[in-house]
């Protein structure tokens, strides 16, 4: 907590001694400076502490405001330096810490305060992972604090983050990528072409750059060498013709096309009208974009990631039903690419770079589910073990050891 009161030394006018004085702010931001009248340490800060306690219970410091305005002023300081969606989920994390704290001083919150904070997002059932997204919300909104000098300390530095389990990496298997890639071409043949997306090529172009679904659709044509066969991910400026977005986490990337991905696009491009700078925004979809949304300033930069396309989860989920997939994401096919990758000898310091992950920690969970064969280390060790032990688990049980390992390797 922001000490309110410091304690200095005053020297006599004979510069041989000193006496203690009292440092600190009153009700109207004036710095006052008290003299003691003597020099014994103990019982100056004695005093010091009182004054605190006085300061505290009497007005809050001109440098220190309510928590509610606290998250207002440093989201306003902030600006356009992070995207809308952290702004949403970051007021919307102190806003709840506010409804277990009370809406105090923020100068005045403690560790204690975090813990209650804590304990109490679990005892309504809360996950441990939500509650940890939330900390790190409100403790980056105190880091802040601390870096514009309106802090000594974040009071939730030392914070203990509660431990989720580590969930498991979903990716397409292959015959579960073979599977998608006939639904999605049937599905894209039934569709309107001006109000659908051209789902076959926005998948095929997915799984061989690893590129999230806001980077594909903020694709325009000019992000596409066809010469040089790559696709570059290119954040985006308001124009006549394009719409403001951010790459998440980094900053432009090139990414490899295939030969076969480039005539795809090749195709593509010679069947769209004149005049639609974006790759897989439908045509009806960018007119009502232009025309409507953004001339009545009902288009933000937070839309430019999470509305770009109109029911777009919702036809995932219908082709993921026809290949018979019961669960996944659209995003499971960046990490199935990822994996992808790494199964094929990449590095994870190429792999980080392609993908575009800000934290090498990211892309190491992916390098783990690729690389761990932990299970079939073990059987093969169980196989040795009984071997020797009984003697007549050999033969048949190394076979079925490698029969899967051959399978896997398939």
């Amino acid at each position: 907590m922001k000490q309110l009161v410091k304690l200095s030394k005053r020297s006599r006018r004979s510069g041989q001694t000193f006496t203690y004085a009292l440092r600190y702010k009153d009700e109207v931001g004036k710095q006052r400076c008290e003299s003691l009248g003597h020099k014994n340490r103990q019982k100056a800060e004695r005093q010091r502490s009182q004054k605190e306690k006085e300061l505290q219970m009497g007005y809050v410091a001109p440098n220190s405001i309510r928590l509610r305005d606290f998250m207002e002023d440093s989201l306003k300081r902030t600006g356009d330096q992070i995207r809308e969606s952290t702004r949403r989920e970051a007021k919307s994390a102190m806003k709840d810490f506010i409804g277990i704290i009370g809406n105090i001083d923020f100068c005045s919150v403690i560790l204690a305060h975090g813990e209650l904070y804590i304990q109490a997002c679990l005892d309504r059932g809360n996950s441990k992972a939500t509650i940890a997204k939330k900390l790190r919300h409100i403790k980056r909104l105190f880091t802040l604090a601390v870096n514009r000098k309106q802090l000594d300390e974040n009071p939730l530095q030392f914070i203990s983050m509660p431990k989720a389990p580590k969930k498991k990496i979903n990716i397409y298997s292959d015959a579960q990528c073979q599977r998608i890639e006939k639904a999605v071409q049937e599905f894209t043949f039934n569709c309107d072409s001006e109000k659908s997306v051209k789902w076959d090529l926005l998948i095929t172009v997915a799984l061989a750059t690893a590129m999230r679904r806001a980077e594909l659709l903020n694709c325009t044509w000019a992000d596409i060498d066809f010469d040089a066969q790559t696709i570059e991910v290119n954040a985006k400026e308001n124009t006549k013709d394009t719409w403001k977005w951010f790459i998440k986490d980094s900053d432009q990337r090139t990414l490899p096309l295939t030969e076969e991905i480039v005539q795809m696009l090749v195709d593509h491009q010679a069947q769209q009208p004149e005049g639609y700078p974006y790759v897989f925004v439908p045509t009806a979809r960018y007119d009502y974009i232009q025309d409507v949304l953004r001339p009545k300033g009902k288009w933000t930069l937070s839309d430019s990631r999470l509305k770009v396309v109109n029911n777009f989860k919702r036809d995932f989920d219908k082709i993921l039903r026809k290949a018979g997939v019961k669960s996944g994401t659209f995003h499971d096919i960046r990490r199935t690419a990822i994996s992808m990758w790494f199964a094929n000898g990449m590095s994870e310091y190429d792999v980080m770079t392609l993908a575009g992950h800000s934290s090498f920690a990211t892309t190491h969970k992916f390098y783990l589910a690729v690389a761990d064969d932990l299970i079939h280390r073990a059987r093969a060790a169980t196989v040795q073990g009984l071997c020797k032990k009984l003697g007549r688990f050999g033969t048949r049980a190394n076979l079925g050891f490698q029969q899967e390992k051959a399978s896997s390797c398939n």
